[in-house]
């Protein structure tokens, strides 16, 4: 099998990691190096950097050879597939060959456990010391840590990755031993912990040496599969704000589990990607990032999954109708951030705005909050829209019809993360 046949086969198989991400990265240009990570074919990916630009990745496997057996994975060892494997002189060349026809920006490295995960480790290692030391790339690369691998070769690839990933993949303990049965939690955990704290060590010394290697400065992030167990949404939240608090990572990525192989255990393969589930978990996410909720503040185990018909923080608004409405001449910026439709910005404008003189409802739309749900939250100078009337009941269906015209499922995963929530 030529590179190109390998490219067409290993890209296919890394689809469905959707933890590609370079915001972060700050790798800036070098004297004597090629590529930055401040600029921004086959596997080649868009993903969106720190200041908002959309930047281009080569997102690949180093290989889909699998010793585990994952009963969700189209790459397990059980199941019938084209296998590839790249060696580490092969992928470097390729990267730097796409890097200098402009095709990419960076790497997104990831693979599947050949032999062992330490074997595998040391191959993305050597891959990555090519592209740094031998081809001098100064580029963005994300690497995946592989669970089970020793602390030691985690360290050397932190110390050539930008960013590094450990996916937990299933969101329940007993879903591993269901359907992944050669993972733990412990070895899941552990690289997470070990890149946690090797970043907080990093940075004290950077304080202190100005030129100590840099080790994973973009940080770590993790993927979850949503709908391959019966895993609420509250118990996915609970999990990402404890992944937020504990392990300080900068990203949770949720991936509508695509049914790909037939399994008793699974959804059949005719069932749809629950992608407008996936879709409020991002912004529920984004809640949790963002604008100081918590998780136990969403949803409670009497309410553990979220309404698809309205976004979260519609949601969480409903159910607090004696926290409305704000008057948004005097609230502070939590409170600000509580009223739907109003994001991070708008309520940063709204303070700046109201130094200058007291605000009324014709000035918030221009300061960017979006009156069509924020309206029946808020006053200015203790006024509401004018004729605005409304129950309970009726405020829900306002909120409804609010939301974006209804688009078909696959389309639903294309929404920017990015509006005001």
């Amino acid at each position: 099998m030529d590179v190109l046949e390998k490219l067409t086969v290993l890209t296919d198989a890394a689809k469905y990691d959707a933890a590609c991400t370079s915001s972060g990265g700050n790798r800036t240009a070098k004297a004597g190096y090629i590529g930055n990570t401040s600029s921004s074919v086959a596997g080649c990916c868009h993903t969106f950097s720190a200041d908002g630009r959309c930047v281009t990745l080569l997102k690949v496997l180093l290989t889909n050879r699998c010793v585990y057996d994952c009963k969700y994975c189209v790459n397990r060892r059980s199941h019938e597939t084209k296998r590839a494997l790249f060696t580490p002189e092969e992928l470097a060349d390729l990267t730097i060959q796409f890097y200098r026809r402009n095709y990419i920006e960076g790497l997104f490295l990831s693979s599947g456990v050949y032999r062992s995960p330490d074997y595998t480790t040391e191959l993305m290692i050597r891959t990555l010391r090519l592209l740094r030391e031998q081809y001098r790339f100064n580029g963005y690369i994300h690497a995946k840590a592989i669970p089970g691998a020793a602390p030691e070769l985690v360290e050397q690839l932190g110390l050539l990755a930008d960013r590094l990933s450990v996916n937990i993949e299933l969101p329940s303990e007993t879903g591993l031993k269901t359907l992944a049965p050669d993972k733990t939690k412990g070895a899941i955990l552990a690289p997470m912990r070990q890149i946690q704290l090797r970043n907080q060590q990093n940075r004290e010394e950077l304080v202190k040496y100005r030129h100590a290697p840099k080790f994973a400065p973009a940080g770590q992030s993790t993927q979850l599969i949503v709908g391959a167990t019966p895993d609420t949404d509250f118990h996915i939240l609970r999990l990402t704000q404890g992944l937020y608090d504990r392990y300080r990572l900068k990203r949770v990525f949720y991936s509508a589990y695509v049914p790909v192989v037939e399994h008793a255990l699974l959804p059949s393969k005719d069932t749809k990607p629950p992608l407008l589930r996936e879709h409020r978990l991002y912004q529920a996410d984004w809640l949790l990032r963002f604008y100081g909720f918590r998780a136990e503040e969403l949803l409670d185990p009497e309410h553990p999954d979220f309404d698809p018909r309205v976004d979260p923080k519609c949601s969480w608004a409903l159910q607090h109708l004696d926290f409305f409405p704000v008057e948004v001449n005097t609230a502070d910026y939590e409170t600000l951030l509580r009223i739907p439709g109003v994001g991070v910005i708008s309520a940063k404008r709204i303070l700046s705005a109201r130094r200058a003189g007291r605000l009324s409802l014709d000035n918030l739309k221009k300061l960017g909050v979006v009156m069509k749900r924020a309206q029946y939250f808020l006053t200015a100078s203790g006024r509401m829209a004018e004729g605005l009337r409304f129950t309970p009941d009726s405020l829900l269906r306002n909120l409804i019809a609010a939301e974006r015209p209804a688009l078909p499922q696959q389309e639903l995963v294309q929404l920017s993360l990015f509006d005001s929530v």
